[in-house]
């Protein structure tokens, strides 16, 4: 007979809020390892639909040995998210066993046979990956919806988008699946899914995560990976799990002082964002001012050179990345039509044209921090919208440009840290008259992502994510 969620020895009617009170539940007893797990899948089959997940293993390896007591309570408790289960994007460095296939027909769903060492940081944490979580194609879109399928939904409202492109992670996370997800970013990859999905987004710091051995998801230095959070205090308690020792071409960078009084520099004059939106920027300064900080405003157009050079460089990047995957030896009559486009776009630049678009990564990060010799940190709106409908974010076109406008329009401000290598956080600080998540954003110097997570901690309060993890009540 299969047992149902409702049959489970764990009661659905136990909540718990985040990652750090489901380990120290698992710790506590309340829960085991393998109850955890089972609710993870039970409610990942009940929300199918929705498509964040794309691949699920067949069974977990682990939950024999943990049933018969096999760890003991000393073992359990010795990492700090000892038995969370994990979903594990699509698109990124690789986990053992889990197959990645970048959301396109190109690749098969081989399993990885080893991991990267940012999959060994996760299981050194105490996470035990158990699936793959929905990406567009190559990473190319702010919606994931792969012509491979499935096609990801917001589980805040099914009729729009998740974000992109870890979009999947988002919605696994914001539907009660896990807790956490791995997720990456490359040019708000992170952030936007957050900021779609009431989460919490940290883009970190260059260097702070390790990309090796492979440094597969490099992409010329622009992209990182992390995770994607329902509270801060995850965030914050994840980081030192997977930072230090990335032994990569960027040092690990030192973390700047999180500092009792800073000047927080408050975009203004920005156009295109929706009224709601900006005010809930405004409102994320008086918050801050009244916690002691200091706002300094920071005219739109004091950005405009970053954002131009940071525009360029990523398109360049992308498309030479996508060129480099055909020459590799994939099939690009397997890709969607505007992976193809993409692909001519990397295939036409010159090496003089690639080798600016590198330059031109080193004077914006310049010109960054010549902008952070007057504020400590910028507070920008993180998206111009609600989250779109689905559909939004076509790809079956060959106009690379559209697209990267669009993305451009959805989300003005995330590329400019990826560029730069700056740390990004976004989280929700309220709603809208629809009940969707109002998300603010939030970049730092290199080295100043604690200091995003504590400015995090002062605002965080205002939203109230209407699914608790599992399904359960909250």
């Amino acid at each position: 007979m299969t047992q149902t969620l409702s049959d489970a020895p764990e009661a659905r009617s136990a909540g718990y809020a985040d990652a750090t009170a489901l380990a120290q539940a698992i710790a506590a007893g309340e829960i085991t390892k393998a109850g955890a797990m089972r609710r993870a899948r039970a409610r990942a089959a009940e929300v199918a639909n929705l498509g964040a997940v794309c691949w699920l293993a067949e069974s977990d390896p682990a939950e024999v040995s943990v049933e018969t007591g096999a760890e003991t309570g000393a073992e359990i408790g010795a990492a700090p998210f000892a038995g969370v289960p994990l979903l594990v994007k699509d698109l990124g460095g690789p986990f053992a066993g889990i197959p990645m296939r970048a959301g396109s027909k190109a690749l098969a769903r081989m399993k990885g046979a080893s991991d990267s060492d940012l999959a060994q940081k996760f299981r050194a944490a105490g996470f035990r990956p158990f699936g793959a979580t929905t990406v567009p194609e190559f990473g190319l879109s702010l919606s994931s919806e792969p012509a491979v399928g499935p096609r990801c939904r917001n589980p805040l409202d099914p009729a729009r988008t998740a974000g992109g492109s870890s979009g999947g992670a988002a919605a696994a996370v914001a539907a009660g699946i896990v807790p956490l997800a791995h997720a990456t970013d490359a040019a708000g990859s992170i952030r936007v899914p957050a900021a779609c999905c009431g989460l919490v987004g940290l883009k970190p710091s260059r260097g702070a995560i390790p990309g090796g051995p492979g440094f597969g998801n490099h992409l010329g230095g622009i992209a990182t990976e992390f995770a994607l959070t329902r509270t801060i205090r995850d965030a914050q308690a994840l980081f030192p799990c997977l930072t230090g020792q990335a032994r990569g071409p960027a040092p690990d960078p030192a973390q700047l002082p999180t500092g009792k009084a800073l000047t927080i520099g408050l975009v203004t004059g920005t156009e295109g964002i929706a009224p709601e939106r900006a005010a809930a920027v405004e409102a994320a300064a008086g918050t801050l001012a009244q916690a002691g900080h200091r706002i300094e405003e920071v005219p739109v157009s004091d950005l405009a050179q970053i954002m131009k050079i940071s525009a360029r460089a990523f398109d360049r990047i992308a498309s030479a990345n996508l060129a480099g995957l055909v020459q590799a030896g994939l099939d690009p009559a397997l890709f969607e039509p505007l992976t193809r486009a993409f692909v001519a776009r990397g295939q036409a630049l010159s090496a003089v044209d690639l080798y600016r678009a590198q330059e031109g990564i080193a004077t914006a990060a310049h010109l960054l921090w010549r902008l952070f010799d007057r504020v400590d940190v910028l507070l920008t709106p993180m998206l111009a919208s609600a989250p779109v409908p689905l559909g939004s974010f076509p790809t079956d076109h060959d106009d690379p440009q559209a697209q990267l406008d669009r993305m451009a329009a959805f989300a003005p401000f995330t590329a400019m840290a990826n560029v730069t290598g700056a740390p990004a956080l976004t989280l929700p600080v309220g709603a809208d008259a629809e009940g969707l998540p109002l998300p603010v954003h939030l970049i730092a110097p290199m080295g100043g992502d604690l200091r995003l997570l504590a400015l995090g901690r002062l605002l965080e309060g205002g939203w109230t994510h209407p699914i608790p993890l599992f399904g359960g009540a909250a």
